[in-house]
């Protein structure tokens, strides 16, 4: 693991609830820095050595912009991306 990621955070797993296997899922773990911004660490499951870091704000803007449609056009044409998102079928 990268030296700057502390050894004891505890990784919440980002797959659905019937989910088995080892994925690869998104894992995320939340740091406390003693600061109002503190760092928010992204890892895959299958490279978990691999860790990217961002900080708290940035991660929730991040979620508010996911929750609000922002980032959609990213997944038009996936197969089963209507299905997650509930989107009306196309004509």
């Amino acid at each position: 693991m990268a030296a700057d990621v502390p050894p004891n955070l505890t990784w919440v797993r980002a797959a659905p609830e019937d989910a088995t296997g080892p994925g690869p899922w998104i894992e995320l773990a939340f740091g406390d820095d003693g600061t109002d911004n503190p760092p928010v660490y992204i890892r895959e499951t299958s490279d978990p050595d691999n860790v990217v870091t961002t900080t708290q704000r940035k991660w929730d803007a991040f979620v508010l912009g996911v929750q609000a449609g922002e980032f959609d056009h990213f997944v038009e044409g996936v197969e089963g991306a209507e299905e997650v998102r509930g989107w009306p079928e196309s004509p």
